[in-house]
């Protein structure tokens, strides 16, 4: 998609010169914007992850993405790749073309707040223009990206109702659910390593709470399944409340609300090179979806499925990793533990997933998928980044705001 700017040249300069403000300032300007919104507005509470607003991550993924527009205002085109994912997440999640103007009001506001008698007349005017640019795309890119979920076979716009029809403990602390339409009809597919949204209506809560999960399934089985990583209280960071809601209220015949799948991080499933599927904890789920997808789709496909976890408790999908090497010869799965236990065995290393180990155990010239913890994706991107891997095999997906690996 093309984005016309629209923008004069004295606005395009203007902007500019308010990177460097930013790039300083870029943080108090977004905590101050959700304050400054979510008080005047608190129904948008049901739309923000609030967990992540209290832990810092949106605001900062916020400035990010507002540090960039003003770097590259003149050609937006350059964050238009930002903006494809961006407008996935927020399709998935039910941002309309309605909640643009609030946002930018909100956003022009906090600009003025922390920067004071800095932010000149010309400054606001310049960047209420801007934003308008930015919106505009937004809403034109996640238009089409309705449209594509309502009309596929199955598919469907908002929320749909779907019955838990069987819950499976996966390990100590990840379990699946297999979800069918209450409606009974047809279910839209998707691409291994999408997700979901799940609309979660908890008793005793004042918002409702949204939260995406990976699909850990192949599609095409009548049923969606995700599995789910209980998130428990650690060292004074609060227990999951959507997780917890999950694992310890939902059964087998209730109902969810979902919206339908969504994600730009998926396997290119026409690739004839080898794919090495490289997970931490739960980063496992989407990695699933990928390998039982390329199993059946692309039969002879070399692939190198590579698990960390802290010990074999927390390891979820054992047999099933087991049953998918010994009727796929061209399946090879690898298990590192960075703290086994006794009774853990048949794991292929301790300690942590490195270069010079990669190097001996995956080919080169493949494909690379990683998922878990952003410190553990850190230490996967630095290692292939430092073998040589081109940017376009290197493909990983953070489980929230989008952060930075380098």
């Amino acid at each position: 998609m093309t984005v016309k700017t629209q923008l004069n040249e004295e606005t395009v300069k203007i902007v500019k010169s308010t990177v460097p403000v930013l790039a300083e300032h870029g943080e108090a300007i977004t905590k101050c914007f959700y304050q400054r919104m979510f008080a005047d507005y608190p129904e948008l509470r049901n739309i923000f992850n609030q967990t992540n607003q209290r832990a810092g991550r949106q605001p900062k993924a916020l400035a990010n993405a507002v540090y960039a527009a003003a770097q590259h205002i003149d050609d937006l085109s350059v964050i238009m790749p930002t903006v494809m994912q961006i407008s996935e997440k927020h399709r998935s999640l039910n941002v309309k073309p309605e909640h643009y103007p609030i946002v930018g009001e909100y956003l022009l506001l906090a600009i003025k707040e922390v920067l004071g008698d800095a932010a000149t007349d010309d400054i606001i005017e310049a960047w209420g223009e801007a934003y308008g640019v930015i919106a505009e795309a937004f809403i034109e890119v996640e238009k089409q990206k309705y449209y594509d979920a309502a009309v596929q076979k199955g598919g469907w716009n908002d929320y749909r109702e779907f019955r838990i029809v069987r819950k499976v403990k996966e390990s100590d602390v990840i379990t699946s659910f297999y979800m069918e339409p209450v409606d009974g009809g047809e279910l839209s597919d998707y691409k291994p390593g999408q997700y979901i949204t799940i609309k979660a209506e908890i008793p005793g809560e004042e918002h409702t709470h949204l939260r995406q999960y990976s699909l850990s399934d192949s599609p095409g089985k009548g049923y969606y399944r995700i599995s789910v990583k209980r998130e428990d209280e650690i060292g004074g960071n609060p227990a999951g409340i959507v997780s917890s809601f999950l694992h310890n209220q939902i059964e087998t015949g209730d109902v969810v609300s979902i919206s339908a799948p969504a994600g730009d991080f998926h396997l290119n499933t026409e690739s004839e090179n080898p794919v090495v599927l490289v997970s931490g904890g739960v980063g496992l789920t989407p990695l699933m979806s990928m390998l039982k997808t390329s199993t059946m789709k692309q039969t002879g496909r070399d692939i190198y499925f590579i698990h960390a976890a802290r010990n074999g408790s927390v390891h979820a999908f054992k047999e099933d990793m087991r049953e998918v090497v010994l009727d796929y010869p061209s399946v090879k799965a690898y298990t590192i533990y960075e703290d086994p236990s006794e009774q853990d065995s048949g794991y292929d290393k301790t300690g942590y997933i490195d270069l010079e180990w990669l190097q001996e155990n995956v080919p080169q010239q493949a494909d690379f998928y990683y998922c878990g913890p952003e410190g553990f994706m850190k230490a996967v991107h630095h290692s292939l980044k430092a073998w040589g891997i081109p940017e376009e095999r290197r493909n990983y997906e953070f489980f929230g705001p989008e952060g930075s690996l380098d």
